[in-house]
């Protein structure tokens, strides 16, 4: 391992993030440690009828019901060997699942910048980044969009918005970053749908505050005319959402620009990141409905679009 206990990321919005490195077939890849509840060794599966080929089965975790999901089979169509396989037991999107792989290599602290996107990143693509670590290359693979493609209805979707008061919301102005193409795409809808006409897209967060601080640059105190609320992700190369949020708070005029985290990362336990960088609010994906009725919220608390 290149990281011990005591180096265990605690902060937020320090630019860093700490990765799991693990390997299917061979090939090394990354998942998050803040999405990581603990790594286990599984030897009881119960098989789950007319199910997907990637779920594996069921297993019992502390009495909980924890579904399965093979890696050997999502990123490379066979089978495990399941007679005794090392888990990683995660929790995002309000949910508990675990993913079986080969092996378990170690943690490694990284700067978010550090994180590579991929050159031809699209909505089928599974890698959200790469990371070169010496003369390989791990590669960061985007856990949600795997279970949303085994369960589309798990994830962020368009039929969430079903019961939304649909009205003309064309007077707010918002900038969104996430480096999902998918879920930018889906939010775009839905909020349309909703009202919102005009809407910013940033695919991380430092293409995001580089916007932000040509706004200022420009119109000062004024870039509030431009821009009255932003919305983003946590997890994303570049600079990741706790960073932006920090950096936005601590500027002297940036800092009224109300910041709503909306992530798959935000949970009772982990929600005294989002504080701590000063976030005005913070939603788990994929509650996309409410989160118009959380944007009505803090426009109208901070009565900044009179």
């Amino acid at each position: 391992m290149t990281s011990d206990k005591k180096g265990i990321l605690l902060e937020s919005g320090t630019g860093e993030v700490e990765v799991l490195e693990f390997i299917v077939n061979g090939a090394h890849y990354a998942i998050n440690v803040i999405k990581v509840k603990e790594i286990l060794e599984i030897d009881y599966i119960t098989k789950v009828p007319n199910s997907s080929p990637a779920i594996a089965g069921l297993t019992l975790v502390r009495g909980d019901v924890v579904t399965l999901i093979d890696m050997n089979q999502v990123l490379e169509k066979r089978n495990s060997d399941l007679k005794k396989v090392k888990t990683i037991l995660c929790e995002f999107n309000q949910m508990k699942v675990a993913f079986c792989v080969d092996s378990i290599v170690g943690i490694h602290r990284i700067g978010w910048d550090d994180i590579k996107k991929p050159d031809n990143i699209n909505e089928s693509s599974l890698v959200i980044g790469n990371i070169i670590l010496g003369d390989k290359i791990i590669m960061l693979l985007d856990f949600e969009k795997i279970v949303m493609d085994i369960n589309p209805g798990s994830g962020i979707s368009e039929k969430k918005m079903e019961n939304i008061d649909n009205r003309d919301r064309s007077n707010i102005k918002m900038i969104l970053a996430d480096d999902s193409p998918l879920i930018r795409r889906v939010l775009n809808n839905t909020l349309t749908k909703a009202g919102f006409k005009d809407l910013r897209f940033f695919d991380d967060g430092q293409q995001a505050l580089n916007y932000l601080n040509a706004l200022v640059e420009k119109k000062g105190e004024s870039f509030i005319e431009d821009v009255q609320l932003l919305i983003t992700d946590i997890e994303m190369p570049q600079m990741d959402g706790h960073t932006l949020t920090r950096k936005i708070k601590e500027d002297k005029i940036l800092k009224k620009l109300p910041v709503i985290i909306f992530s798959s990362l935000i949970t009772d336990d982990l929600k005294h990141k989002g504080e701590a960088v000063g976030a005005d609010a913070q939603m788990s994906k994929p509650d996309v409905g409410e989160l118009v009725f959380l944007i009505d919220k803090i426009i109208a608390e901070k009565n900044i679009n009179k």
